[in-house]
């Protein structure tokens, strides 16, 4: 059980990883873009 958690973590982790670093990228575009609209 745990050896078959471990094989999915390391063969996930560089989709893990995009996934994280697209939800940061859509909230920075979420804030810069809420931002601006406030300051129009």
């Amino acid at each position: 059980m745990l050896n078959d958690i471990k094989t999915i973590l390391i063969r996930s982790r560089a989709t893990l990883i995009e996934d994280a670093s697209g939800v940061a990228v859509l909230f920075t575009f979420l804030l810069i873009g809420l931002h601006l609209s406030g300051a129009a």
